[in-house]
């Protein structure tokens, strides 16, 4: 159903898992993957969606640091005391890819998609791929045409940076799912997301999923909750399907 390719970037290859239901044409979703990386998590989630009849591209952000089976895990993140350990090692690479960095790779990302779907786009992100999605559909403005950001963190910062000032440029429909009680995004930061959205004049769901952790989708880490990944799965697909 997927397979890798490769899209050529300034700073030299970068990975992209493809994948797609059939060979005929079909809207295309960019899949922003979490701070852990690209591996079968991710590609499991992205041949999901596209089962429901997208063609979903999955790159891998870290590019510049490394090939996806080099920044892997080596360890079972189902272990609490793994995925801390592993993510002390993670968050450089997360804190290192900054706007200067993500911005020009987003539009990439979005030429190479269209190589193999058609637009409008969708986006969707996970933990910092939330981030992602959120510039990407500010960026891109009416390439995209939906957005879905589930457990993201950093959504707003009180830097000039911060994703959710683009949203004014953004035509897109969103949908976030936030984690309970998360860290990254503490409820006075999902109320200014929501009030940013209002502002812009964006249709958008802006929920907290109530005891759901940060990382709730990644069925290979501790956070896993099944019940809240498939509430994410039914309003992701809902929101394609209304606007792609």
């Amino acid at each position: 159903m997927g397979h890798t390719i490769e899209i050529e970037t300034p700073a030299g290859p970068a990975e992209a898992y493809l994948t797609r239901p059939d060979d005929a044409p079909h809207p295309g979703v960019l899949f922003y993957i979490d701070a852990i990386g690209l591996r079968p998590r991710i590609e499991e989630m992205a041949d999901r969606i596209a089962s429901w009849g997208y063609v979903v591209l999955a790159p891998n952000v870290f590019h510049r640091d490394g090939r996806a089976a080099e920044l892997a895990p080596t360890t079972d993140l189902t272990v609490p005391a793994n995925r801390e350990k592993f993510f002390e090692g993670v968050m450089p690479r997360v804190r290192g890819l900054t706007p200067d960095l993500s911005d020009p790779d987003a539009l990439l990302w979005l030429d190479a998609l269209a190589e193999h779907a058609t637009g409008p786009f969708g986006a969707t992100g996970y933990c910092m791929g939330g981030r992602l999605a959120t510039r990407t559909a500010g960026l891109a403005g009416e390439r995209v045409a939906a957005v879905g950001g589930f457990h993201g963190g950093g959504l707003v910062t009180e830097g000039p940076d911060s994703p959710h000032r683009l949203l004014a440029d953004a035509r897109a429909e969103f949908v976030y799912g936030h984690a309970d009680q998360d860290r990254s995004m503490p409820p006075e930061a999902v109320a200014a997301l929501g009030a940013a959205l209002t502002e812009a004049g964006l249709t958008h769901t802006n929920e907290v999923y109530a005891g759901a952790s940060h990382g709730y989708t990644m069925a290979d880490t501790a956070p896993y909750d099944e019940a809240a990944t498939e509430r994410h799965f039914e309003a992701l697909r809902a929101l394609f399907d209304r606007t792609l």
